[in-house]
């Protein structure tokens, strides 16, 4: 994973229960006084509908954007009930993420990659990144001939699937349902095959064709064919024989998506499917308009910060990272090796996750983060909690008469050293339409106690390119270039 910034020295190797190191990267704009303006703020939290020039030297592609909010009219009376759902999701999220953990540690069995035919370079595909209710839209195509869908792009989710024709039951969503008997391309999978028998614990398979059943939490799941079809990129480029679900019985909304684009890491995954090196994402606010790329082995930008990707044994399907604590204003609350690295039994650790919301930290590091912000964040006028069912978020101000000063500055420390300064566009997350804002973090108290990974969400990625080294194994981040004069201020 990558994270830009000048002159990093390289990261060195960890030893702990690793596949592989893959290094994740980001690049931020750093902000060199103690306290930031509340202009900055603003200024930061939305992108123009101008692309940022591609983070690759080769020859990229890319797609027309489009935003949810201009497709799906989201069922919600005010703002405060959008926030609720968002926040709900993420309850169900963290169990479902815990809950597949558990089921892997217990069943462990390492398979191998399966490698569809290739026509097109991975770095010659690129999709629109959208964010929605239920997380970040890419449309691509699927098909022959080409039928367009929106897929919630999902690094933890390992099939890519979609609505299909005839289903029963089936959710509404923002296109025509795919009809696989329309396509050329589209070919059932036996059960024999390898790419049926890599979906391990979602195979559920007694005779041909190949079935798969996809679990999200909160009665949200798909279940049909496997089948290998073609994707494309639009008029860019296609992939033959990429597997993915035709889903016949689908519950749950998803946010109106036509369903999954899978970027996990196992041999199903849409990246091992088409023997990509790396994927990158810019997530935009999730209240703008506007939209972002998802790029297929793009280089990160040459001041990056680069952080190992730690890849779980017992679940590749997950990316972790060694987080070892959070500074602000130059007081860094520390977490222990014992939460911040994976357990030899496969459980514990930190992954980062596009389609959580908040992070979630263990209990007393939560408390330590909060008491500490609060320390540094007294100018700011304080406001009550913003409750959401089982969790609390108990540190919120009232944002609503703007003020330019006490922003307290924050920022991520991984392991080796490397620094990630975060804006307060990813440590405040607004909840109401008065100007409520609350610290963008929960603590694990409230959650059970067998729940014991922590997750980074996407408040915290959002305003950089995030960009996950499948080779080198490595995580990193980098700002885009993508706010105008004219987009400052934030959407009702």
């Amino acid at each position: 994973m990558y994270m830009a910034r000048k002159a990093q020295r390289p990261f060195p190797s960890v030893n702990i229960f690793i596949i592989g190191l893959s290094f994740f990267s980001f690049t931020l704009s750093p902000f060199s006084p103690q306290v930031v303006s509340a202009s900055a703020f603003k200024r930061l939290q939305l992108f123009s509908t101008e692309e940022a020039q591609p983070s690759s030297t080769s020859s990229v592609l890319s797609l027309s954007l489009h935003p949810h909010s201009s497709i799906i009219k989201l069922p919600y009376d005010n703002y405060s009930d959008l926030v609720l759902s968002r926040l709900a999701s993420d309850r169900a999220r963290a169990k479902l993420i815990n809950s597949n953990i558990e089921r892997a540690v217990s069943t462990f069995n390492r398979r191998h990659a399966v490698k569809p035919d290739v026509q097109v370079q991975p770095e010659d595909l690129k999709t629109p990144l959208t964010h929605s209710e239920g997380g970040y839209l890419a449309r691509i195509g699927v098909g022959r001939p080409v039928k367009e869908f929106h897929l919630i792009a999902d690094t933890g989710s390992q099939i890519t699937w979609l609505q299909c024709l005839p289903c029963d039951p089936c959710y509404e969503q923002s296109d025509p349902i795919f009809d696989p008997s329309g396509s050329s391309s589209f070919s059932p999978l036996s059960c024999a095959s390898q790419e049926c028998t890599s979906l391990g614990k979602n195979q559920n398979c007694k005779a041909d064709p190949c079935t798969y059943k996809a679990s999200y939490g909160d009665n949200f799941s798909s279940m049909g064919e496997f089948a290998t079809e073609t994707v494309s990129f639009g008029s860019s480029g296609s992939v033959d024989k990429v597997a993915i679900g035709c889903g016949h019985t689908n519950q749950g909304g998803f946010g109106g998506a036509d369903g999954i684009l899978g970027l996990g890491g196992t041999p199903v995954g849409f990246p091992s499917q088409i023997t990509a090196t790396s994927f990158s994402y810019c997530l935009v606010d999730m209240d703008s308009n506007s939209s972002s790329s998802l790029e297929f082995n793009s280089t990160p930008p040459g001041d990056s910060v680069f952080v190992p990707l730690i890849i779980n044994p017992r679940i590749e399907a997950y990316y972790y990272v060694e987080l070892t604590g959070v500074t602000i204003n130059g007081e860094k609350v520390s977490i222990p090796a014992s939460d911040y690295q994976i357990g030899e039994d496969g459980r514990g650790g930190i992954l980062v996750d596009s389609g959580t919301t908040i992070t979630e930290f263990p209990t007393q590091v939560y408390y330590s983060v909060r008491d500490t912000f609060v320390k540094y964040a007294r100018a700011l006028p304080p406001a009550s909690g913003f409750d959401y069912g089982p969790v609390k978020l108990d540190t919120c101000y009232d944002l609503s008469s703007e003020p330019t000063d006490g922003y307290p500055t924050m920022s991520f420390e991984f392991h080796g050293g490397q620094t990630l300064s975060l804006r307060p566009a990813n440590y405040l997350i607004r909840v109401d339409t008065s100007g409520k804002h609350c610290l963008a973090f929960t603590g694990s108290s409230e959650r059970v106690s067998s729940e014991r990974v922590s997750i980074i969400g996407n408040i915290q990625q959002q305003g950089m390119r995030v960009t996950y080294d499948l080779t080198n194994k490595r995580f990193s981040g980098e700002v885009d270039e993508m706010e105008t004069e004219e987009n400052k201020s934030r959407p009702e």
